[in-house]
């Protein structure tokens, strides 16, 4: 059927009516193996198919030269009943023992993932020269088997058959490991094709990604002949590690050869990883030297200047690079996407995938999931479902990326069962589908069914990541379930997880939150590496728990191994101080921060100081420092200052922060709430009744204090007042009960101690 498909271009087949008139035979078959060649090498795969369901029509027998071109046709339009057939003929017409036909036959099934297939037809050749030998070592390459490739290669040498270039350009290409690319190196120069340029070109690129950029600089200058590729090899080494100055200098020594750089080289330095000042100025040099060179912006260009620019946060030197465009591809357009949702500006992704679908281009199902994660990021429930619908009227088969990224959605915008229903519903899910849902239940409390998920996870041999562990950490840090936090700890040890900064902080964070100070600091020290945010994870938790002191002396080891403070760290440590009553150590912190490490407070900060100051009664310095660091002061911080003024009885301040307070027009309950109290302890009973009367014109109540603890995973919460609870008559028995028997403790352990007092008067 297939073959009559491609017969239906008539051109095509009015073309072959003067080869069918010659007669049939041995002309024949040459005559149409000369058009199948040809076409074949042109890439027309669909007419190389055409041309031999024309060569059968007119009974035409195909021979040994033939099926090598249709066999490579089948290969490339996945086409693998027709290839199949297409064996069965070779074996029938005797041509199985044919080295070339079994070569094409091994990368028939390579091409098309049957490696048992191709190692099978292998097998069966009776004399094993050196294509058949390469084409079966680059099938197992190309699956990522290195090792079983390595072996037959071995193998073939052991046979007396000598690799060529091709071969061991076949087991390069899927080598991943340094060790191996030596040994393959020394094979090269031993058998002299060290001065291959395609096999160098294919090692300069590997030392680079492998980090070797030395060995790559060193085999660049043994070699004869550099062409771009060879330049681009080697710029890559060195541009994924944003070493701008050697970059540049390499830039320079093209030209001097007479290279001028393309889209490539200068694609590869902005994709780097590297996150350093210089590398933020060279990557804008880069853009001037593509200007500057008149190189043409093109598709994979664009993306890579837009992702550059996005990943420092320069969102308008990103719009005015994506706007140039005028033929933008899906690449483009989820680069944008999905730059801008890694920025935390998912209002803008999501106004571009509007765009994007206005514009009549097709979304990727990378580009869905993309769309699908800013819905989740700002909690866009009916978007989020929109997108899903929309997924479902184009008929979009969703992959496992959709299916994992509807999961996260459903799940941050707090639809469990949705989540659930379409985790359940997967043929096939991988380690990301099951964080997914483990972390969905995690983040919203459910502790208990996080980790059967857990347990059904580990039961399905789906060995759980770092990721799957953090957000159980996570969850037990929250609800303060030590035990679970600790039979977690015992699994990441047991499962032998690879160590990480990740997993470490996470570990110390829990323990922090559950009170448990001395392994917090065992697990911290334990961490092979800790980066800024262990270090400030670390430092607010000893200052919650009041120790300040503690925490000012990590604070100051931190600095002494080297590490550059940020706002995050300084507001832990002047958390610790304004908890701690560190008034001094707390402004010299804040200081430094500003004239010593260039920060500029923020909001965080000020209030911090403005916390600490009233904690030490300073109220009028803590008002005055208000007035001057907030043109505008928030209504929270305000509050600070009010508690504070009640706490103290300065009345005569209270009014006024009042004052500032109501003329903000807050629209939390909490903040009418403080109010009344205010007004409530300095008898100032109208502008009580004034307060709630306002709370309530704008309809807001305030909540019952509640409080919560965690029973085998599952979090209970009492409200104040309410006997809601299933088993409230059972606790208040029990209550009861431990009330009477304290009564009686206390009334023994009073005549106890009179009896004692009266033996000593005795």
């Amino acid at each position: 059927m297939r073959l009559k498909r491609c017969l239906r271009t008539p051109p095509l087949r009015a073309a072959f009516q003067p080869i069918a008139s010659a007669g049939a035979g041995t002309e024949n078959t040459k005559s149409f193996n000369a058009v199948i060649n040809r076409l074949s090498t042109e890439g027309s795969h669909h007419q190389v198919l055409a041309t031999f369901s024309s060569m059968l029509k007119f009974n035409t027998p195909p021979d040994a030269h033939s099926y090598p071109s249709l066999l490579k046709a089948c290969a490339s339009l996945n086409e693998f009943q027709l290839g199949l057939s297409l064996h069965t003929r070779v074996i029938v017409d005797g041509y199985s023992s044919d080295s070339y036909i079994s070569s094409s036959l091994i990368s028939f099934y390579a091409k098309l993932g049957r490696v048992n297939d191709a190692q099978l037809v292998f097998d069966a050749m009776p004399e094993r020269g050196l294509i058949p030998w390469t084409a079966m070592i680059g099938c197992y390459s190309r699956f990522g088997d290195v090792g079983i490739a390595f072996r037959m290669y071995n193998s073939m040498r052991c046979e007396g058959i000598q690799p060529s270039s091709v071969t061991m350009l076949s087991v390069v290409s899927g080598v991943s490991e340094i060790i191996q690319l030596e040994c393959l190196h020394a094979s090269a120069i031993q058998s002299g094709f060290c001065y291959n340029i395609q096999l160098a070109n294919c090692m300069l690129h590997l030392y680079g990604k492998c980090g070797r950029v030395g060995a790559a600089e060193n085999l660049s200058e043994e070699m004869e002949q550099k062409d771009l590729v060879s330049w681009n090899s080697l710029v890559s080494g060195f541009a994924q590690f944003g070493n701008v100055e050697e970059f540049f200098f390499l830039l320079k020594r093209m030209r001097f050869e007479g290279i001028e750089p393309d889209q490539q080289t200068f694609g590869t330095f902005l994709m780097s990883s590297s996150s350093s000042k210089s590398y933020v100025e060279g990557g804008r040099l880069v853009h001037g030297q593509i200007i500057t060179a008149g190189l043409e912006v093109d598709g994979p260009l664009a993306t890579s200047l837009v992702l550059f620019y996005l990943k420092f946060g320069d969102i308008t030197n990103a719009f005015k690079i994506f706007e140039r465009i005028s033929d933008k591809d899906v690449i483009l357009w989820t680069a944008m996407i999905s730059g801008l949702v890694q920025i935390d500006c998912a209002d803008k992704a999501l106004m571009v995938f509007y765009h994007m679908l206005e514009s009549g281009i097709v979304p990727s199902t990378i580009t869905i999931a993309t769309a699908l994660a800013c819905c989740g990021q700002v909690s866009l429930l009916n978007l989020g479902k929109s997108i899903h619908g929309y997924l479902l009227r184009q008929r979009i088969h969703p992959d496992i990326l959709v299916h994992n990224a509807l999961i996260s959605m459903y799940a941050k915008c707090g639809h469990l069962k949705q989540s659930a229903t379409i985790f359940h519903g997967m043929c096939e899910r991988d380690v990301v589908s099951w964080n997914a849902i483990v972390a969905g239940y995690a983040q919203h409390g459910d502790l208990y069914k996080a980790l059967l998920l857990f347990n059904e996870m580990r039961s399905t041999f789906q060995r759980p990541d770092s990721i799957t562990v953090i957000s159980l950490l996570q969850a037990c840090a929250s609800v303060g379930a030590l035990q679970h936090g600790k039979w977690i700890h015992n699994f990441v040890l047991k499962c032998f997880l690879q160590p990480s900064i990740l997993v470490g902080t996470a570990l110390v964070d829990m323990y922090l939150k559950c009170g448990d100070l001395h392994t917090a600091q065992k697990c911290f020290n334990l961490m092979p590496e800790q980066d800024i945010v262990s270090w400030s994870t670390i430092i607010a938790g000893y200052g919650s728990h009041g120790k300040g002191e503690i925490a000012l002396k990590l604070f100051l080891r931190f600095l002494r191994n080297g590490l550059e403070p940020n706002h995050v760290i300084f507001l832990s440590v002047l958390v610790a101080c304004s908890h701690n009553l560190l008034v001094h150590e707390g402004l010299d912190l804040f200081r430094s921060m500003i004239e010593d490490y260039g920060i500029e407070p923020q909001l965080e900060h000020r209030a911090c100081i403005i916390d600490l100051l009233c904690r030490a009664g300073s109220l009028e310095e803590a008002y005055n420092f208000l007035k001057s660091t907030f043109s505008v002061p928030t209504v929270d911080v305000l509050g600070i200052v009010l508690d504070a003024c009640r706490a103290k009885g300065n009345n005569k301040l209270a009014e006024i922060i009042a004052r500032d307070i109501v003329s903000l027009k807050p629209v939390s309950a909490g903040n009418y709430v403080q109010l009344a109290q205010n007004y409530a302890s300095m008898n100032s009973w109208d502008a009580v009744g004034e307060a709630w009367m306002q709370m309530k014109s704008l309809g807001l109540k305030k909540l019952p204090a509640w409080s919560s603890i965690e029973l085998h995973g599952k979090i209970a919460t009492f409200f104040k007042g309410h006997s809601s609870y299933p088993h409230c008559e059972e606790m208040m028995w029990v209550l009861e009960v431990l009330g009477c028997e304290m009564k009686d403790e206390r009334l023994n352990f009073k005549n106890s101690l009179i009896h004692n007092i009266t033996a000593e008067v005795l």
